[in-house]
């Protein structure tokens, strides 16, 4: 029944003019307006839509809402930190960082960082 449906992906934010800021100027994601009002389209590689709508008494999900898979984790912390970008470090958890903010422990290189409105987002060493 679903399986030819088009699907997209959507969160929230409480500022969407924040948002478009932050991802275009920030992480240098395509931006357009979506055709209801507040919504803004986010273009991101592979095709499948995404959306971030305004909700005022939005709160942060407590997990990771956006992977950016990179060929280089190590580049991109170094890119995104230059353009002002903090990644989350985790300290005595299973999860545990470094002083970038990279996770190490096991599996594919990844850092975490949030965008204005708190959610969280990551980048990821593609397979």
């Amino acid at each position: 029944m679903l399986t030819s449906a088009d699907a997209f992906h959507g969160f929230a934010v409480d500022d969407t003019e924040a948002a478009r800021a932050f991802y275009s100027d920030v992480l240098g994601v395509e931006v357009t307006d979506a055709e209801m009002d507040g919504i803004i389209r986010l273009h991101l590689g592979g095709g499948t839509p995404t959306i971030a709508y305004p909700r005022p008494d939005h709160v942060p999900a407590a997990y990771t809402i956006l992977n950016f898979p990179v060929d280089d984790v190590e580049a991109a912390v170094d890119e995104l930190t230059a353009r002002g970008v903090v990644f989350e470090r985790y300290e005595g958890t299973p999860t545990e960082t470094d002083e970038k903010g990279v996770f190490r422990g096991g599996g594919p290189l990844i850092a975490w960082f949030k965008d204005p409105a708190g959610n969280v987002l990551s980048v990821i060493a593609r397979d």
